[in-house]
């Protein structure tokens, strides 16, 4: 650290914030670390500013502002947008709609190194383009250029990265006598539809179905001949009537789990005919705004195979606190 007259400073590294007031406001105008630029010397000068501290950067070390550049540059993959390196640090965007995937492994021993501090939001989270989704944040004004290498040598493989979900078709069966025979207004097909289109997808077609085990099997093959998954409603719980278990067990899919740890869905099932997800929805699927549906169906669209030990895992925070002043989801614990 040295003082040094303003006019003599271009390209020097600032050494201290300092404040600029005016009749309106008082606030940081430059702030420590700042690299000093010929625009920046008249606006210190009026500040009344004619000598600063500025310091020097070590040989072998490098910048707070280009070193996160770099962290960025490094951990940054596919469908990530930057912003501008500012005070030591570079926020990540999402450049599309997608499922942010996150290097947990290399996210672990990036951030084990001295001086490297990378922020992201969870794993498997569904976000919109535009999103703020990770920091990459560089902690001493300067950071030695060997730690930086490390850094990018970690890094063949990207960190953090956003999958673009790709428009898949659904068909959807409703069951239940209740609704085939007018006894009550179906309200799952909108709630189903509308889940389906934000995601980018579509449901094809809807058939609506008695509680008949074999005209339900029948259906599941039909639509899945057809389309890239298909739903099942109703008819899910333990009931004598409730059949569409057993109705996807005829139709030859096999089933990967019949029950989660999850609140709400506790009821949902899922299984495969062939490669085709069957995806049965318990009654909470109607009046919850968030259910494990909504955990599982981005990563089905992307096309993972989703197994029972999986499933399992999301009990750990899969119990969903019907938050007052409304749901917040994704931004939130449930099945985090």
């Amino acid at each position: 650290m040295k003082t040094i007259h303003v006019t003599r400073a271009t390209g020097m590294v600032l050494g201290q914030d300092l404040t600029r007031v005016t009749e309106q406001s008082k606030g940081v105008a430059f702030r420590k670390g700042h690299i000093i630029s010929s625009e920046d010397v008249p606006m210190l000068l009026s500040m009344g500013k004619d000598h600063i501290y500025v310091m020097q950067i070590r040989p072998g070390a490098v910048h707070e502002n280009e070193a996160a550049q770099r962290l960025a540059n490094a951990v940054a993959g596919e469908g990530i947008g930057l912003d501008e390196s500012s005070e030591g640090k570079v926020n990540m965007r999402a450049d599309a709609s997608g499922l942010v995937a996150i290097n947990r492994a290399l996210l672990m021993k990036i951030n084990s190194l001295k001086g490297i501090a990378v922020s992201t939001i969870h794993d498997g989270t569904v976000v919109r383009e535009g999103q703020f989704i990770a920091s990459a944040k560089i902690v001493p004004l300067s950071i030695p250029d060997n730690i930086l290498n490390k850094v990018e040598s970690v890094c063949r493989q990207s960190i953090i990265s956003v999958r673009r979900l790709p428009a898949r078709k659904v068909g959807l069966i409703i069951t239940g006598n209740e609704v085939f025979y007018g006894r009550i207004e179906d309200r799952f097909e909108g709630v189903i539809r509308k889940k389906v289109t934000e995601l980018g997808s579509e449901v094809t077609e809807t058939i609506f179905l008695p509680d008949d085990r074999d005209r339900i099997a029948q259906a599941i093959n039909r639509l899945a001949s057809g389309n890239d998954l298909v739903f099942l409603t109703g008819g899910m719980s333990v009931d004598p009537d409730d059949v569409t278990p057993a109705a996807v067990r005829k139709s030859g899919a096999r089933v990967v789990v019949y029950g989660t740890p999850v609140l709400p869905g506790a009821m949902f099932l899922l299984a495969y005919l062939g490669q085709k997800p069957i995806i049965g929805i318990p009654a909470c699927g109607m009046f919850s705004k968030i259910t494990i549906l909504d955990v599982v169906l981005p990563r089905v669209l992307m096309g993972e195979k989703i197994n029972r030990r999986y499933i399992a895992s999301l009990g750990h925070g899969g119990l969903c606190r019907t938050c007052d002043g409304g749901c917040r989801y994704p931004e939130c614990a449930f099945c985090k």
